[in-house]
């Protein structure tokens, strides 16, 4: 049996750091840049309410980087998936895709449709 997921990991598909962040915003302003993640996450520059909402009612905790602030093991992850993921880490450090970058598409940036995603593949593995 699969160890349990200890933590959610959501990868933006934008650099973080003040350079990434105006990239991002500059690119996005222009149609050249879009990360579905960031639109679950974000209303304009700030985070939106409903996610923080949504999140505090997980069971495990979430944690958001950018592409450039991950581990050697996330990275390699992320390389696989493709970008932007949701990634489960499990107790023994190994990572599994929870929300793959086609579905975190398909979610037009809705909050309420993403924690429905995520609270079913939480479900699937064992998540309570």
């Amino acid at each position: 049996m699969a160890e349990p997921i200890v933590e959610v990991l959501g990868v933006y598909d934008a650099d973080g750091g003040v350079r990434g962040e105006l990239a991002y915003v500059v690119g996005h302003l222009l149609g050249r840049t879009e990360c579905a993640l960031c639109d679950v996450t974000h209303g304009g520059l700030r985070r939106k309410p409903a996610w923080d909402a949504m999140t505090a009612d997980l069971p495990v905790p979430v944690r958001l980087a950018h592409r450039n602030e991950l581990s050697a093991p996330e990275a390699d992850a992320v390389e696989a998936s493709g970008l932007p993921v949701v990634l489960g880490a499990r107790a023994d450090g190994s990572l599994t895709v929870l929300v793959p970058p086609l579905t975190l598409g398909g979610l037009g940036g809705s909050v309420e449709a993403f924690g429905d995603s995520l609270r079913a593949a939480l479900d699937d593995e064992g998540v309570a």
